[in-house]
């Protein structure tokens, strides 16, 4: 059984249970998606990807049929995510940062669900070392300190091309802990995500440095399997239906993590560290 409404955060719960009036015509049958769950650290700003997904398949009902959206009832890590839908296993729709590996494996959705937003990293750090990040004022400076990421995350080999030592784990939550314990230095975490997760690990006495932008383009996609490019372009053609008709930015601008991102970033108060990207 997949997971059950009642366990999903309110606004993703109303979403995936909403359905259109019943008609006396017989239903084709639905197009079926089912997606990983959301990880509770991220909640705040995660329900975002189904609502989108569910706005674009909904701009798409008319011409493409009905569909029906669930949640896999357990935990995936990252690469697990990725080997089940490059292998049709049992999720079919991701949303991820593009790399080369995965565009080779997966099928992209080419429309940005992020804008600028997954282009902007700060740092979460351990608090006692804030004057240690007060005195980095050049990239070979932080190159001294070491990151964490994500084994498979398209950050990890970025950060690694710019000369920065990262230290991996196989799972997001293994990072917060390794980074309490002085595994390594500094977690670039998106603009969006850092201050909920400050709040979150606020045991760990974890804070988000105040004077460090790292930039770098990392393109946010929706992802589906090699083998099934009519629902990559059911998605692309609702994803556009919705920009045109501006449903997609007023979803976007009703988070709030995401309007609070813009402000931070359009403020110009942190020291810009520009990576280059990969060849």
């Amino acid at each position: 059984m997949f997971r059950s409404l009642l366990s999903l955060p309110p606004l993703l719960a109303a979403l995936l249970a909403w359905a259109p009036p019943a008609t006396a015509a017989p239903a084709a049958a639905p197009l079926r998606i089912v997606l990983p769950p959301l990880h509770p650290s991220a909640r705040e700003h995660a329900a975002y990807f189904p609502a989108l997904l569910r706005l674009a398949l909904e701009k798409t009902r008319a011409s493409d049929g009905p569909f029906e959206i669930s949640v896999f009832p357990r935990e995936l890590t990252s690469p697990r995510q990725a080997l089940e839908l490059k292998n049709n296993g049992v999720i079919n729709v991701i949303w991820d940062g593009s790399n080369a590996q995965r565009e080779r494996e997966l099928l992209a959705v080419p429309v940005s669900l992020l804008g600028e937003l997954n282009d902007y990293r700060v740092l979460l750090i351990r608090r006692q070392d804030a004057s240690r990040f007060a005195a980095v004022r050049t990239l070979e400076q932080l190159a001294a300190l070491r990151a964490g990421a994500g084994v498979n995350w398209p950050s990890t080999e970025i950060l690694r091309a710019n000369g920065l030592p990262v230290v991996t784990a196989i799972s997001y939550e293994f990072l917060f802990p390794m980074l309490q314990g002085g595994r390594f230095d500094y977690l670039p975490r998106g603009v969006y995500e850092a201050w909920f997760e400050q709040r979150v690990h606020a045991g760990r006495d974890l804070v988000v440095e105040p004077d460090i932008f790292l930039h770098y383009r990392v393109p946010f996609h929706f992802f589906v399997s090699r083998d099934n490019p009519a629902l990559a372009a059911r998605i692309e053609r609702g994803l556009r239906l919705a920009q045109q008709d501006g449903s997609f930015a007023r979803l976007f601008n009703g988070v709030p993590a995401f309007r609070r991102s813009l402000d931070e970033i359009r403020a110009g108060k942190r020291r810009v560290f520009e990576l280059r990207p990969l060849p």
